[in-house]
């Protein structure tokens, strides 16, 4: 999708199912353009299975996903529009950290003025100008994770989507990065809905947490 969503994500009936073990079941959940949702919810209980269903990592068994106001449940995932940070960062360890961040700009073909540009844009605006050069081993966690959210945002998705992406750091960092999270996704008016299950991440980053529960 190349042009600005007109509306925002919604979930209908959302099942999904791994062979006999069912992840989710009924799940609704609808989020509007420029919102910042927290999907709340202790390990287990299939946040993550949610935002694969989103993705199209996994085809939900029943119910849609509508974004933008079309139904892209059985669209491919590069085709949707929608970006993905997960916990581990899943940065290119052969890369640079400015061939981290264009990465999704070569995908696109985008020429290479406009990759410098947007690159350094994005390290501004993650709090890191001038580490473009820079081997993504030298660089400490939160860092990377910095990195992995500018990589994600680089494309400009209409919609973004994070699983823990702070679950891996210390209290102190987590805590600076998000507040440094919910100034970004304010700034950039993007769409986000973001697992966790730490409520004062949750608290601290989003407009609205939806609460998941285990099923029993």
């Amino acid at each position: 999708m190349t042009s600005e969503p007109t509306s925002g994500l919604t979930l209908t009936d959302i099942a999904v199912r791994y062979g006999d073990v069912v992840a989710v079941s009924g799940f609704d959940l609808s989020v509007s353009l420029g919102e910042v949702v927290a999907l709340l919810g202790p390990s287990g209980c299939g946040k993550s299975s949610v935002l694969s269903a989103i993705t199209g990592i996994v085809t939900p068994s029943t119910g849609s996903v509508v974004w933008d106001g079309i139904d892209v449940t059985d669209v491919p995932t590069h085709l949707r529009g929608i970006g993905m940070m997960f916990q581990d960062n899943a940065l290119f360890p052969h890369k640079n950290v400015a061939g981290n961040i264009e990465f999704g700009l070569r995908m696109q073909k985008m020429p290479l003025d406009v990759r410098t540009s947007r690159v350094e844009a994005m390290l501004a605006l993650v709090g890191l100008p001038g580490y473009g050069d820079r081997g993504v081993d030298e660089l400490s966690g939160g860092q990377q994770q910095r990195v992995a959210l500018a990589r994600a945002l680089a494309p400009e998705p209409g919609l973004l989507l994070l699983d823990e992406p702070l679950g891996s750091l210390d209290r102190d960092l987590r805590d600076r990065l998000a507040d440094d999270l919910r100034a970004i996704f304010t700034s950039t008016r993007t769409t986000v809905l973001f697992v966790t299950h730490d409520r004062d991440e949750a608290r601290r980053v989003a407009d609205r947490t939806v609460v998941m529960e285990a099923s029993t």
